[in-house]
């Protein structure tokens, strides 16, 4: 399966461990099937949390729970220019499409530098890395035929504004009842890689019949946000659906603990830490250039 030559001693071990598949894998969770072709291989939930705490190096209350990952075939997880996309499904309800063309995004992107830069000062009083969101790496960019919306941020972790800077690449399909949500860790230099395999990826996830986004009829429960407030929950800003689908509530990282966990080595997970509503905010993913998994 892969181009590369897998790698021996303990990296090797837990890669021997891994189921790594392709074809038809049943999302029930979702109400959706991946569609898993000869460019890229899927890894179960049990083999993730392999993959995200053993070998990336993550606890596992960074890892959380996930419905799997998707890769690229032609490199191990352990490769330098892998990436992972981690899967899982929101079942807030179903989301209009209808702002798609009338959002202001470089507004929201304003908004979401204003509440990061705000939250600062108590992550580093925390003990944790203050984040630069330096602008969109990739604009949202909403698909109408697949249902798709997806974007990209240019990431700097540090007071070193000249530092590395990371991709933070997200995917949401939508589906009749919910959202199944794709976060690609990646470094900035792959972003044109990622590019390229966005499309592929899309068309991996089919929900099931009565599902899918154009299912939706009268009666079915509404999702509390739109396009705008799912990108700003993407970036771990809070939005209150009763002040509009711009409002981005600064006060929400007053309110409640944001833990980024930066690890020592590999790809890494940053994991926000924060529970609202019974749910899991998303948080940031960020990659370093070095790998010795």
């Amino acid at each position: 399966m892969f181009g590369t030559e897998p790698p021996t001693g303990p990296a090797g071990t837990i890669l021997n461990q891994l189921n790594f598949q392709q074809g038809s894998i049943k999302l029930p969770a979702a109400n959706a099937t991946l569609n898993i072709s000869d460019q890229f291989y899927y890894l179960s939930p049990a083999d993730t949390q392999k993959v995200l705490v053993q070998l990336w190096g993550n606890p596992e209350s960074a890892a959380g729970t996930t419905l799997g990952m998707i890769f690229p075939s032609k490199y191990p997880p352990t490769d330098a220019q892998s990436w992972g996309a981690v899967i899982d499904y929101d079942a807030s309800g179903h989301v209009s499409d209808d702002d798609a063309a009338s959002t202001n995004y470089d507004e929201l992107l304003k908004q979401i530098q204003d509440a990061i830069k705000e939250a600062n000062p108590e992550r580093e009083q925390q003990g944790y890395e203050p984040i630069t969101l330096v602008g969109w790496a990739e604009p949202p960019h909403y698909d109408k035929a697949t249902h798709a919306l997806h974007w990209a941020r240019d990431l700097i972790f540090g007071k070193d504004q000249n530092g590395e800077h990371t991709l933070n690449y997200s995917v949401r399909v939508l589906g009749r009842e919910g959202v199944t949500e794709l976060d690609f860790i990646a470094g900035l230099n792959q972003l044109q890689d990622i590019n390229a395999a966005i499309p592929n990826v899309i068309n991996t996830v089919q929900y099931d019949s009565g599902k899918r986004y154009t299912d939706f009829a009268d009666g079915d429960k509404i999702a509390a946000y739109s396009m705008a407030g799912m990108i700003a929950a993407g970036a771990g800003v809070k939005v209150a659906a009763k002040l509009g689908l711009l409002a981005v509530v600064l006060g929400f990282f007053k309110s409640f603990g944001v833990a980024l966990l930066a690890l020592k080595k590999g790809l890494i997970l940053i994991g926000v830490a924060i529970v609202a509503a019974g749910r899991k905010v998303l948080g940031l993913f960020r990659r370093k250039e070095n790998n010795d998994a």
